[in-house]
């Protein structure tokens, strides 16, 4: 590749971190969704709307728990690890 040829990267369309169902892993990195990206992603795009980020979080938490469990129904989903993965991250910091 010229230097001066332009880098195929540049052009090529991203790929939204997506969660891959009923796994919930993301579909692009391979990583429990929500990723890092797709939290930052989130954050971006709830940065005006908390609460409407806490509420759709909460949706997909039920969703997860549900899919979770049925894959695997003797050894379901820790609820607490679940919250963590999918809510914890999202809480207000403390600004004191």
């Amino acid at each position: 590749m010229s230097r001066t040829a332009p880098d195929d990267r540049a052009t090529a369309p991203r790929r939204q971190h997506l969660p891959l169902r009923p796994l919930w892993l993301c579909r692009v990195c391979a990583s429990p969704w929500p990723c890092p990206v797709a939290r930052l992603t989130l954050f971006q795009e709830y940065a005006h709307d908390r609460v409407a980020l806490s509420v759709y979080l909460c949706s997909v938490l039920h969703e997860a728990a549900g899919d979770l469990y049925r894959l695997n129904p003797h050894d379901g989903p820790d609820p607490a690890a679940l919250f963590t993965r999918f809510l914890g991250w999202a809480r207000p910091r403390d600004t004191r």
